[in-house]
């Protein structure tokens, strides 16, 4: 026959425990060493440049006032006098001078024809030559 039995199991419970632990770290320090080296130097030549800074004065200029004063001006009354003043005006007169000339005059023979026309009073004006 098989017989149950029932047993019981004691149950485990683990609890941990954080313990620290000093860590140790190694560090490598490096050696210095100092050693001579030689190393040449280039000369340095230093060329200077003069520059003129212009000077600046400081000079005290007056301040000018300005005060009102009362002066009294004589009032002047002209009095004007109308003085007829006669024009004189030039003219020019143009001087007539005659000069006689020679002029040939060509024989014409008129041959009268009797017309009769209507009569028409003429005058004349004489007219004046000038021959410069």
């Amino acid at each position: 026959q098989v017989v149950q039995e029932t047993v019981e199991v004691p149950q485990i419970e683990y609890i941990d425990k954080v313990v620290p632990v000093p860590v140790q770290k190694q560090v490598q320090v490096p050696m210095v060493q100092t050693v001579q080296k030689h190393v040449e130097v280039p000369q340095v030549e230093y060329v200077d440049q003069v520059v003129h800074v212009p000077v600046q004065k400081q000079v005290q200029v007056p301040m000018v006032q300005t005060v009102q004063r009362h002066v009294e001006v004589p009032q002047v009354e002209y009095v004007d006098q109308v003085v007829l003043v006669p024009v004189q005006k030039q003219v020019q007169v143009p001087m007539v001078r005659t000069v006689q000339r020679h002029v040939e005059v060509p024989q014409v023979e008129f041959v009268d024809q009797v017309v009769p026309v209507p009569v028409q009073k003429q005058v004349q004006v004489p007219m004046i030559q000038t021959v410069q």
